[in-house]
């Protein structure tokens, strides 16, 4: 076969169910051979939108995301999407074509050093020049992404690789020098985690988007109900405990809610398992959890002490230690739950106290009330997918998830226009599972025309726009910091989205009233097929709790009810 049949046949083998793409003169061969051997594939209308959806489609399976794209302009449209999953994580193979031989290093047409311009946000990377190596390198790339912390794998492939003939023979194993992929630690760093819970008084668990990609939340739960200990997630750990478990807080951090914050600064010892310090999550990193020692459940050695000195480390794979922490806390006598009911009742008494908020206003439809209806009417197995800004944030404080990998959002990066190919690829994933985004009239810009795909393809979501016709996030902070100079955040134009998704082949509805929260949106929400939501909120609304730059998180502005 051909180095494009041979691609094929090895995505095939690693149980590749569909590819997201856009073709181009570099690919024309790999596309022929999609074409020939009828491989499944989604044509977004970007290449932008095509990485996003295999990113949204990886998150919501815990599979490898697969997109193609052309040379040059077609390799770097992917850049953003590559960034963005690698800075959470998120296993993709990104197959792009190259000039062939002869022209590379020539400043041909359509030639771009992609190897050279992805280095730093991939895992890794290949620039393929030979045929024989094709399933080698393919065989490694999967490998390399799904393992030990997940990540973004490019694999650059000359033009005439794809036409060269070759005896095809998929390797059986992967050999690489320095990398095995198992990350198994030292046990001793448990038990002495066990000895510092049977020590505590206050134990808080902090939870976060590694939990989801380890696929581990359910042996987190079982160390929450052996434990009887309180519960905070940051925002990619949203979903690894349920919204109704017992001693849930919600999320922490710059826009989390007061009482995860608050005991984040009063507990005694913090279990971190699966997040990484950052900087929206700690505050004044000086002065975060000045009362606890800090235990850190890190698959990668370089993220320990980066950000926040650790007291203990328990360093491996999430799939390693949380069994055996789960397993060693079981053989244990202590009557964790007896010892710890205080300090959870006081927890969840705080957290009750000062919930996420709103203040209703007239007739206007504020973006709390908006999604908490949403969650209200929504399957309790509904993957929420979000853009970045305001919008994103509401719906971490207000949208109820209850199940690992079903909140689907850019966290490291925020990168505006996610949303959209990433709700699209979720959905081809998990289509049984209800899929809804909430964008906003900025990020649902940057890649709109995936309306487009979402409508040849008859994919089943609804597109909830919270519309307040400016920069929502971008223009909270010109309000607080800046003297209300909404310096190039708004936007008053004239731009129909009903209209604009309409002209796409997707139904538009638009929502100005609150009270057509009860009387319109129950109907819109129960219909089959793709649809876009249009929802008119207020323009000066800001995302509270906020922790603001350089504060301590019990330093945060409260708001809503209080």
């Amino acid at each position: 076969m051909n180095g494009a049949q041979a691609v094929l046949e090895s995505l095939k083998k690693e149980g590749v169910e569909v590819v997201f793409g856009y073709p181009g003169g570099a690919v024309l061969t790999l596309y022929d051979a999609v074409y020939k051997m009828k491989f499944p594939h989604i044509l977004t209308r970007h290449e932008q939108g095509a990485v996003h959806a295999a990113d949204g489609y990886a998150r919501a399976t815990g599979k490898v995301g697969v997109v193609f794209a052309t040379s040059g302009p077609g390799a770097t449209n992917l850049i953003t999407g590559i960034s963005t999953a690698s800075m959470d994580s998120v296993p993709l193979v990104c197959i792009t074509g190259q000039v062939a031989n002869p022209y590379i290093g020539k400043d041909s047409f359509q030639e771009a050093d992609v190897c050279g311009i992805t280095t730093p946000i991939t895992k890794h990377n290949y620039l393929v020049k030979k045929a024989k190596d094709l399933p080698r390198v393919l065989k490694e790339a999967f490998f390399i992404a799904r393992t030990g912390r997940p990540g973004p794998v490019v694999i650059d492939v000359a033009k005439d690789v794809f036409d060269t003939e070759i005896d095809y023979k998929y390797p059986e194993k992967v050999s690489l020098k320095g990398y095995s992929g198992e990350y198994e630690g030292d046990e001793a760093e448990v038990e002495a985690v066990v000895r510092a819970i049977q020590k505590a008084k206050k134990p808080l668990i902090f939870t976060g988007g590694g939990v989801n990609t380890s696929d581990t939340a359910q042996e987190l739960r079982e160390i929450v109900q052996r434990l009887g200990v309180p519960v905070t997630t940051t925002l990619l750990g949203i979903g690894t405990y349920p919204a109704d478990g017992e001693g849930f807080l919600g999320m922490a951090g710059m826009h989390g809610s007061y009482g995860s914050n608050m005991a984040i600064q009063e507990c005694d010892l913090l279990l971190c398992i699966g997040m990484r310090f950052s900087d929206r999550v700690t505050g004044k990193v000086a002065a975060f959890a000045p009362h606890a020692k800090i235990v850190h459940f890190e698959l990668d050695a370089a993220e320990v002490n980066k950000n926040v000195e650790a007291d203990l480390r328990v360093l491996g794979d999430l799939r390693w230690s949380l069994p055996l922490l789960r397993d060693k806390l079981s053989k244990a006598s202590d009557d964790f739950r007896s010892h710890f009911a205080p300090w959870l009742e006081q927890a969840v008494a705080r957290a009750k106290e000062k919930p996420f908020g709103y203040l209703e206003e007239g007739d206007l439809i504020k973006p709390g009330a908006l999604i908490s209806k949403i969650s209200s009417l929504m399957p309790r197995d509904t993957i929420a997918v979000t853009d970045v800004g305001q919008h994103q944030m509401w719906a971490a404080q207000f949208f109820n998830v209850y199940e690992p990998r079903h909140f689907l959002t850019s966290g490291g990066q925020g990168t505006m226009g996610y949303g959209l190919p990433a709700a699209l690829g979720a959905k081809l994933g998990k289509p049984d599972s209800p899929v809804v985004l909430f964008t906003g009239d900025g990020s649902i810009m940057m890649n709109c025309q995936e309306f487009a795909t979402i409508a040849d393809n008859d994919i089943d979501l609804k597109v909830v726009i919270l519309h307040n016709c400016i920069l929502g996030m971008v223009a909270q902070w010109q309000r607080l910091f800046y003297s209300h100079h909404y310096s190039q955040s708004e936007l008053k134009g004239k731009t129909d989205f009903v209209k604009l998704s309409e002209a796409m082949g997707v139904k538009g509805y638009r929502l100005t009233k609150k009270e057509e929260l009860e009387t319109v949106l129950p109907k819109l929400l129960s219909e089959k097929g793709p649809m876009l939501i249009d929802v008119m909120v207020p323009e000066d609304e800001d995302v509270l709790p906020m922790v603001p730059g350089g504060k301590r998180l019990d330093q945060m502005v409260l708001g809503g009810k209080d």
